[in-house]
Formats: C-alpha cells, structure tokens, sequence
C-alpha cells in the first residue's frame, strides 16, 4: 500500500514563519512557528533579515514534518504564501541579499512617490498596475536599494543582481538558485506590471530604474516552479502553488465567485472582493489586483489594505503595557459595556484604503477623568471594525453590487466581541469558518491543484467549512452615532505629519 501523501504549506508572514501539514481532507495535521527579528533602522523605516527568513521557514518546514514522523517523499506538493511587497534583492553569482529586505511597511520612498505624483504619473500607473502610488509597494523599494548600497546599480545594469518579493527568495533557496520566478498576485504587487497583458511593464520598469533583467519570471499560481533540491528534506518536492498572502486567504475561504468577500483580521487587515475575469478600476483608492490565475484564467479582484489591525492589540501589550498577552484583550475590553465616547484611530504608518493618506498618524479621542484602560482596549478593537466598514462601503460603491455576507480569518476574527461589533456597524452577515489557517489553506489548495492532489475547484470548496455567522443586532441610531464620531476622528489625523 502507497504511503499516505500530504502537502507542505509554507506561510512566510511579516513577523514569522510557519509550515503546515496538510491532508486530503484539509485537516492540518502538523505546524511549526518560528518568530524571527523586526528591524528598525530609523522612524517609519522596517527591515528583516533575507537570511533568518530563509533559515526560520526551512527549519520549520524540517519541524512540522518531524512531527508527523513523515519523509520528504510523503510529501506531493509544496505551496508557498508569503507577506506581499516585502523587497530581497540578491546577487544572481553568490545567492547573498545585498542589503536587508525592505518590509511592506516600510515607508522611506514616500518622497519619491510623492515626487511621482507631482510629475503627474499617477493616472498612468493605476491604468497599467492597478495600483496606487505609495511606498507600500516594491517597485519604489527597488529602487532604494539600487541608489543607496554600494555598487549596485552597476551591478544591476549588468544583470548581475535578482530582484524578488519573498515567494521568490524562498524558491531560489529551495531550488538552489535554479529558479527565479514568482507567481502572479505577487507580481501585480510591484507598481512594475502591467495587470492587463500580465507582462513586466518596460515604461514602468524605466520610470522606478529598475532593469528588467532584474525581475524573475512570473508564472500562474498553481503550476510547478521547480523541485527542491533533495538536501531539503530529504527529496525533490514539486513546488507548485503561490500566492500572496491576501489572494492565498481568498481562495483557502473559498471566495471563488464574483462579489465574494473575506477579510483577514492580521497584523494588517486586508479586504478582497471577487470581481472575476474583469479588472474593475476603483473610483474610491481600493486596489485592483490580480486574485489569482488557473490555467490560462485570471480572476481579478478590489482590497482595500488597512495597515494596522491587530497590531493595535501588539500596541496596547508593549507599547502601553495594559495587556500581558494579546488574548486578553477581549475580556479587558468587555469589562466596560461600551467605549465611554473613546474612539481610537491607529495610523501608527499612515493611513490605507480608501484615504491613502500616508502622513496621518495615530490619536484617541474622547478621553475624560472617567476613561479607563478597557475603554480604550474597546476603542482600539473598534478601530478594526471602523477601518473595515470604511472599506467594505468604498468596494460595494465600485462594484455596484450590495455585499451579502463577510467571510473572516486571521488572528483578530476569534474574537466574538470584535466580530458581533463589526456586523453591527457593517449590518452584514459575518461568517467565521472552522479553519482559520485560511492563509496556508489557500497555498495548499493551489500546489495540490496542481500536481491532481484535489481535482477540482469543487472538490475543494467541500472541505470548507462555517464554524460561526454574526449578524448585525445594532440599532440604527447607535450605529450612525458611531460611524460619525468615528469620521470626525479620522478628519483630525489627516496629514499631521506633513
């Protein structure tokens, strides 16, 4: 009898990362984390180590199938999901990063996109990529890193460096500098693609200084991209599904319909909406992005990106000290019965969709004698909510469609109190599955795909499953009430640091 096969899902994310093992059933049968550094060279500067993301996510890949007492040869596929936007730029001769990678986060090219806008490019790069112009995408990171480490520009022009958001880098590792491709929902994330004819843009690649021969190829989210080398694990595994890890959710929740929606409640919050195989241009600051690609089938989508969400919760642990474990939020918070006229704004990096206002900061509002620390905890998991309605009311707008229900995963959406707020305040149904690794789910779904793992997109959509649905219970004049303290408090921290 055959041993029994699985697939290896590797989740590379902005604090660590993990792997998971995963049956045909879609049960996870193994995981492994590993947290590793955040660096913070400067004010709104973020950095990792290009090393210690390698290193972290192969011994927890070694991890999660020791435990399962499997070989390497039991496992059919690898997928890989990673955070989006983050910037590795290595030499193609040696595999060394010539600098730190330059987080999503990161806000040092502001100037420059600035400087973009004022030459009046802005209209011409949304067109092509779909995107806005900020710091928070790669292609201006490039950049950066070209015009500020020694000798690389020089380098780059010879076609000496690779340039790789971090699905790249791992597959160069994995490959043993084989490969260099990326799939494309991460490739749409770059301000250098054009998400219509799905090639590198030459116009846009010669606007940001980046050479084209820096760029890897760019493949569909479920194809092989090439074997491991044997060294890993112990066998040459296909590597066969990516996908950033917004679209990854996407498809782990099953949002594989036009006008489906999720929203994963992480260290950001990131909202997506299926549009199918027509790109919609967003007339409210959302994104359009690729979702993903099946065959030869693209399926677009709108997201709008919130930059702080449960990191409010990291904020009210370390920086305030109110908590001792992000867990306890919840019961802090529901210690009061409402948030006291507190209201929180967290644009600790600016602000996302829909303001795109990258020189907000944070502030709380509404604080008295009487205020105490669970009020402000309330406040802080309301701004979750805020945020998400903010969003969710700009994409039914472009979409022209009502949105019917909120499918959530991440960190955050366990938490009932947030999740009863935000159907409140949307007055959506939100619908909770019983996997939240939806992230990891998404990757493995498409690596399994591939190699005829599943067989079908409905094979899979029977492996999803709801745990819990929240439906809205607010009063519509409390709702109003504090949708308009909230926009008042959003006014008042526009463009403060400017």
């Amino acid at each position: 009898m055959a041993e029994q096969q699985y697939i290896l899902a590797l989740d590379q994310g902005t604090t660590s990362s993990r792997a998971l093992v995963i049956n045909k059933e879609g049960h996870i049968c193994s995981v492994a984390q590993k947290e590793f550094e955040q660096i913070f060279p400067q004010s709104g500067w973020v950095e990792h180590d290009p090393n210690e993301i390698w290193s972290s996510q192969a011994s927890v890949a070694a991890e999660a199938v020791a435990k399962m007492n499997i070989t390497g040869a039991q496992i059919a596929a690898i997928g890989i999901t990673n955070q989006r936007e983050t910037t590795i730029v290595w030499d193609r001769q040696t595999g060394e990063p010539i600098h730190n990678a330059i987080v999503w986060q990161d806000r040092r090219t502001s100037e420059f996109c600035d400087e973009l806008k004022r030459q009046g490019h802005a209209e011409k790069i949304q067109a092509k990529t779909g995107l806005v112009i900020d710091a928070y995408f790669s292609g201006t990171k490039v950049k950066w890193l070209l015009d500020n480490v020694d000798g690389a520009r020089a380098k780059a022009e010879k076609g000496e460096l690779a340039f790789g958001t971090v699905d790249a880098w791992l597959v160069w590792k994995l490959t043993n500098g084989r490969v260099h491709a990326t799939d494309i929902s991460n490739a749409s994330r770059t301000l250098l693609f054009n998400i219509h004819d799905q090639q590198w843009d030459e116009e846009l690649c010669d606007l940001l200084s980046v050479p084209v021969s820096m760029l890897p190829e760019v493949k569909s989210c479920s194809e092989t991209f090439g074997a491991t080398e044997s060294t890993f694990l112990g066998a040459q595994i296909p590597i066969a599904g990516i996908a950033g890890d917004q679209q990854a959710a996407m498809f782990g929740q099953m949002c594989a319909e036009e006008g489906m929606i999720k929203n994963t409640y992480g260290t950001g919050c990131f909202i997506i909406m299926n549009t199918g195989a027509t790109p919609k241009q967003s007339k409210n600051n959302l994104l359009t992005t690729v979702a993903w690609k099946l065959g030869d089938q693209v399926t677009y989508a709108l997201e709008g990106s919130i930059f702080i969400a449960g990191a409010v919760v990291q904020w009210l642990r370390d920086g305030l000290g109110a908590i001792n474990e992000s867990g306890q939020v919840e019961a802090l918070a529901n210690t009061v019965d409402d948030n006291g006229g507190v209201y929180m704004v967290p644009a600790f990096a600016g602000l996302g969709a829909p303001y795109w206002d990258q020189y907000a900061r944070g502030a709380i509002f509404g604080i008295t004698r009487g205020t105490t620390d669970a009020h402000i905890a309330r406040a802080c998991l309301e701004s979750i909510a805020f945020q998400t309605k903010d969003v969710l009311d700009a994409m039914a707008d472009d979409a022209g469609i009502p949105i019917a229900e909120l499918r959530v995963d991440g960190g955050a959406s366990i938490n009932n109190s947030l999740m009863e707020f935000q159907a409140g305040l949307t007055g959506i149904k939100v619908i909770r599955p019983e996997t939240l690794e939806t992230t990891a789910m998404g990757a493995a779904f498409f690596a399994g795909l591939a190699v005829g793992y599943w067989s079908d997109i409905d094979e899979i959509q029977r492996i999803w499953k709801k745990d819990e649905e929240f439906d809205s219970h607010m009063p519509d004049e409390q709702r109003e009430t504090h949708l308009k303290n909230w926009r008042k408090a959003v006014d008042r921290v526009r463009d403060w640091d400017r």
